[in-house]
């Protein structure tokens, strides 16, 4: 039953995206669900045991979300409402026109490709050059492919639609309160490593994907070799796969609140100066990826 109604909700998603005249009405779900995470860290983020209190929230959250995911399935002859709904927590198209839009911005002038990628990265931006700008955005495609597409289309078809919504929930607090800082190192631990759990097997997934849609069968080697250099353990698997199949090299150094890190390059072997050719060359890798996970979820509909 998940497969059947997912096909027709990933076409909707890549028809339409994100409207901006129903979301300019309307509050999207993801930003009611980072309304809830915000008013949880308000009120539960100060005092003592404050990791065992992101755990209740996270805990009080995710069974939110599973029971709200269950009652509108449960919806007799709720199909199109929860095909809607599905639709409504993809990101495909969303995801390739705020990336496209960096490419757009760069060819106008590095300034406004600047201002498009800080829409969607948060590194500092105020001193990239045209390369660095677009490896930000390359980056941010692969890393949100997983994230805002092939995890919760993996977890709608593992779980349905309580599965998808439990993973949109913890998504959001993670990237909200999961980040290593003073005020959320012990708040957002829970919720941190919920999504790291979560992520695991769509972000190989997204990986293989990605190598599959575009015929690298030999991508695996650099792939395993350059995945765990990520600080993330789930993140450097798409990226490294954007890499390879774009042949140029991602991450590297970068500045964060003032402060250069030296990250480690993923593929350093690849080119190290990418600009908008290359980032339309990323939408076009996150179009067949998701193309492959349609084919596989069409296939799913006829077994």
């Amino acid at each position: 039953m998940s497969a059947t109604l997912l096909l027709p909700a990933m076409l909707l998603d890549a028809a339409l995206g994100e409207p901006k005249c129903l979301w300019d009405r309307w509050p999207h779900p993801a930003v009611l669900m980072g309304r809830i995470v915000g008013a949880f860290d308000r009120q539960l983020n100060r005092g003592a045991a404050r990791k065992a209190k992101g755990a209740l929230a996270m805990g009080l959250m995710a069974l939110a979300a599973w029971v709200l995911g269950w009652l509108i399935a449960a919806i007799p002859d709720g199909g199109v409402l929860e095909i809607l709904a599905v639709a409504i927590l993809l990101a495909q198209r969303s995801l390739v026109d705020h990336v496209r839009a960096v490419a757009t911005g760069l060819r106008g002038s590095l300034a406004e490709g600047r201002r498009q990628v800080a829409m969607i990265v948060g590194r500092d931006t105020a001193v990239m050059d045209e390369p660095a700008v677009a490896r930000a955005a390359i980056e941010s495609a692969a890393e949100n492919l997983s994230d805002g597409v092939i995890a919760p289309l993996f977890w709608y078809l593992v779980a349905g639609l309580p599965g998808l919504l439990l993973y949109k929930i913890t998504n959001t607090a993670d990237s909200m309160i999961g980040h290593r800082t003073p005020r959320h190192e012990q708040f957002g631990w829970a919720a941190a490593r919920f999504d790291d759990l979560l992520n695991l097997i769509p972000a190989r997934l997204t990986a293989l994907l990605l190598a599959l849609a575009h015929g690298r069968f030999d991508a695996a080697p650099v792939i395993l070799r350059d995945a765990p250099l990520h600080r993330s353990p789930n993140a450097g698997w798409p990226e490294a796969a954007m890499a390879v199949v774009l042949g140029i090299s991602l991450s590297g150094p970068r500045s964060y609140d003032g402060q250069m890190r030296n990250f480690p390059w993923v593929y350093p072997e690849g080119r190290r100066n990418p600009g908008p050719t290359e980032i339309e060359a990323a939408c076009t890798a996150l179009w067949r990826a998701w193309g492959l996970m349609l084919a596989i979820t069409f296939a799913l509909v006829l077994l």
